[in-house]
Protein backbone atom coordinates (compact mmCIF):
# COMPACT_ATOMS: atom_id res chain seq x y z
CA UNK A 1 0.00 0.00 0.00
CA UNK A 2 1.46 3.48 -0.93
CA UNK A 3 1.92 6.27 1.76
CA UNK A 4 -0.53 9.08 1.51
CA UNK A 5 1.28 12.33 0.50
CA UNK A 6 1.59 14.46 3.60
CA UNK A 7 0.42 18.22 3.04
CA UNK A 8 0.32 21.07 5.07
CA UNK A 9 -2.24 20.22 7.17
CA UNK A 10 -0.85 16.89 8.16
CA UNK A 11 2.60 18.53 9.09
CA UNK A 12 0.78 20.49 11.27
CA UNK A 13 -1.27 17.88 13.23
CA UNK A 14 2.48 16.11 13.19
CA UNK A 15 4.22 18.97 14.95
CA UNK A 16 1.64 19.96 17.65
CA UNK A 17 2.65 16.53 18.73
CA UNK A 18 6.13 17.36 18.97
CA UNK A 19 7.32 19.01 22.13
CA UNK A 20 9.32 22.10 21.86
CA UNK A 21 12.23 20.58 22.51
CA UNK A 22 11.74 17.63 19.72
CA UNK A 23 10.97 21.13 17.22
CA UNK A 24 13.83 22.96 18.28
CA UNK A 25 16.04 20.03 17.10
CA UNK A 26 14.25 19.03 13.89
CA UNK A 27 14.49 22.88 13.02
CA UNK A 28 18.21 22.97 13.66
CA UNK A 29 18.87 19.57 11.90
CA UNK A 30 16.92 21.49 8.87
CA UNK A 31 19.66 24.41 9.51
CA UNK A 32 22.41 21.64 9.37
CA UNK A 33 21.06 19.97 6.08
CA UNK A 34 19.93 22.75 3.94
CA UNK A 35 21.59 26.14 2.72
CA UNK A 36 18.23 28.02 1.86
CA UNK A 37 17.25 27.38 5.71
CA UNK A 38 20.30 28.88 6.94
CA UNK A 39 19.89 31.64 4.23
CA UNK A 40 16.27 32.13 5.41
CA UNK A 41 17.30 32.42 9.48
CA UNK A 42 20.02 34.39 8.63
CA UNK A 43 17.73 36.95 7.01
CA UNK A 44 14.66 36.28 10.14
CA UNK A 45 17.64 36.84 12.61
CA UNK A 46 19.62 39.89 11.59
CA UNK A 47 17.62 41.57 8.84
CA UNK A 48 20.58 43.90 8.36
CA UNK A 49 22.30 40.51 6.32
CA UNK A 50 19.97 40.71 3.78
CA UNK A 51 21.89 42.14 1.63
CA UNK A 52 25.13 40.08 2.06
CA UNK A 53 22.64 37.19 1.23
CA UNK A 54 21.04 38.37 -1.85
CA UNK A 55 24.64 39.33 -2.82
CA UNK A 56 25.91 35.23 -2.51
CA UNK A 57 22.86 34.40 -4.53
CA UNK A 58 23.53 37.33 -7.22
CA UNK A 59 27.04 35.22 -6.86
CA UNK A 60 25.76 32.31 -8.17
CA UNK A 61 24.12 34.34 -10.98
CA UNK A 62 26.90 35.94 -12.14
CA UNK A 63 29.63 32.96 -11.61
CA UNK A 64 27.42 31.36 -14.70
CA UNK A 65 27.77 34.28 -17.05
CA UNK A 66 30.80 36.17 -16.16
CA UNK A 67 33.24 34.51 -13.54
CA UNK A 68 36.26 36.00 -12.41
CA UNK A 69 38.23 33.35 -14.09
CA UNK A 70 37.51 31.54 -16.92
CA UNK A 71 34.81 31.45 -19.81
CA UNK A 72 31.05 32.26 -18.89
CA UNK A 73 29.24 28.75 -19.40
CA UNK A 74 25.92 30.21 -18.83
CA UNK A 75 23.95 27.65 -17.45
CA UNK A 76 20.63 29.09 -17.05
CA UNK A 77 19.28 25.83 -14.48
CA UNK A 78 21.79 26.99 -12.23
CA UNK A 79 21.26 30.92 -12.86
CA UNK A 80 17.36 30.06 -12.38
CA UNK A 81 17.84 27.85 -9.47
CA UNK A 82 19.82 30.81 -7.69
CA UNK A 83 16.59 32.50 -8.20
CA UNK A 84 14.04 30.07 -7.04
CA UNK A 85 16.18 29.73 -3.58
CA UNK A 86 16.40 33.22 -3.02
CA UNK A 87 12.38 33.66 -3.41
CA UNK A 88 11.78 30.80 -0.81
CA UNK A 89 14.34 33.02 1.86
CA UNK A 90 13.77 36.62 0.81
CA UNK A 91 11.33 38.77 2.84
CA UNK A 92 10.55 41.69 0.28
CA UNK A 93 9.52 41.80 -3.22
CA UNK A 94 11.98 44.46 -4.16
CA UNK A 95 14.95 41.91 -3.86
CA UNK A 96 12.95 39.31 -6.11
CA UNK A 97 12.31 42.06 -8.42
CA UNK A 98 16.46 42.90 -7.85
CA UNK A 99 17.59 39.35 -8.70
CA UNK A 100 15.26 38.95 -11.42
CA UNK A 101 16.57 42.00 -13.25
CA UNK A 102 20.24 41.06 -12.39
CA UNK A 103 19.75 37.83 -13.90
CA UNK A 104 18.44 39.42 -17.53
CA UNK A 105 21.10 42.04 -17.06
CA UNK A 106 23.81 39.12 -17.11
CA UNK A 107 22.58 37.73 -19.55
CA UNK A 108 22.88 40.96 -21.67
CA UNK A 109 26.37 41.15 -20.88
CA UNK A 110 27.06 37.36 -21.44
CA UNK A 111 25.76 38.23 -24.90
CA UNK A 112 27.49 41.49 -25.39
CA UNK A 113 30.65 39.56 -24.11
CA UNK A 114 30.66 36.09 -26.00
CA UNK A 115 28.29 37.48 -29.06
CA UNK A 116 25.11 36.24 -30.27
CA UNK A 117 23.82 33.34 -28.13
CA UNK A 118 20.93 30.52 -29.00
CA UNK A 119 17.43 31.31 -29.26
CA UNK A 120 16.73 28.87 -26.15
CA UNK A 121 18.83 32.08 -23.77
CA UNK A 122 17.01 35.36 -25.38
CA UNK A 123 14.10 33.43 -24.72
CA UNK A 124 14.69 32.70 -20.97
CA UNK A 125 16.13 36.33 -20.90
CA UNK A 126 12.97 37.55 -22.58
CA UNK A 127 10.53 35.42 -19.79
CA UNK A 128 12.69 36.22 -16.85
CA UNK A 129 12.54 39.96 -17.57
CA UNK A 130 8.46 39.61 -18.01
CA UNK A 131 8.40 38.31 -15.00
CA UNK A 132 10.02 40.77 -13.23
CA UNK A 133 7.92 43.50 -14.91
CA UNK A 134 5.06 41.55 -13.98
CA UNK A 135 5.90 41.97 -10.08
CA UNK A 136 6.59 45.64 -10.45
CA UNK A 137 3.11 45.89 -11.37
CA UNK A 138 1.46 44.13 -8.71
CA UNK A 139 3.44 45.62 -5.98
CA UNK A 140 3.45 49.18 -7.62
CA UNK A 141 7.39 49.06 -8.04
CA UNK A 142 7.85 49.96 -11.73
CA UNK A 143 8.93 53.78 -10.32
CA UNK A 144 11.50 51.90 -8.39
CA UNK A 145 12.66 49.77 -11.29
CA UNK A 146 11.84 51.39 -14.68
CA UNK A 147 15.54 53.24 -15.32
CA UNK A 148 17.07 49.38 -14.96
CA UNK A 149 14.31 48.04 -17.07
CA UNK A 150 15.21 51.05 -19.67
CA UNK A 151 18.79 50.70 -19.74
CA UNK A 152 18.42 46.54 -20.33
CA UNK A 153 16.43 47.20 -23.37
CA UNK A 154 18.86 49.76 -24.48
CA UNK A 155 21.41 47.67 -23.79
CA UNK A 156 20.37 45.05 -26.81
CA UNK A 157 19.73 47.29 -29.49
CA UNK A 158 22.41 45.74 -31.13
CA UNK A 159 21.34 41.76 -30.67
CA UNK A 160 19.83 39.44 -32.64
CA UNK A 161 17.00 36.58 -32.61
CA UNK A 162 14.31 39.72 -31.88
CA UNK A 163 15.66 39.52 -28.51
CA UNK A 164 15.84 43.49 -28.46
CA UNK A 165 12.36 43.73 -30.14
CA UNK A 166 10.79 41.63 -27.62
CA UNK A 167 12.43 43.45 -24.64
CA UNK A 168 11.01 46.92 -26.20
CA UNK A 169 7.14 45.79 -26.25
CA UNK A 170 7.25 44.09 -22.73
CA UNK A 171 8.92 47.60 -21.67
CA UNK A 172 6.22 49.76 -23.59
CA UNK A 173 3.38 47.64 -22.24
CA UNK A 174 4.26 48.23 -18.77
CA UNK A 175 5.73 51.98 -18.95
Amino acid sequence: MTQPKINLTVLKKHLKTRSQSELIADIAELYKRFQPVKDYYQIQLCPQDEQKVVAKYKKIIEDQFLPARGYGRAKLSVAKKAITEYKKVNRTIVGLIDIMLFYVEQGVKFTDAYGDIDEPFYISMETMYEKAIKEMIKHREQDAFQKRCLKIVNDTSEMGWGFHDTLSEIYEDAF
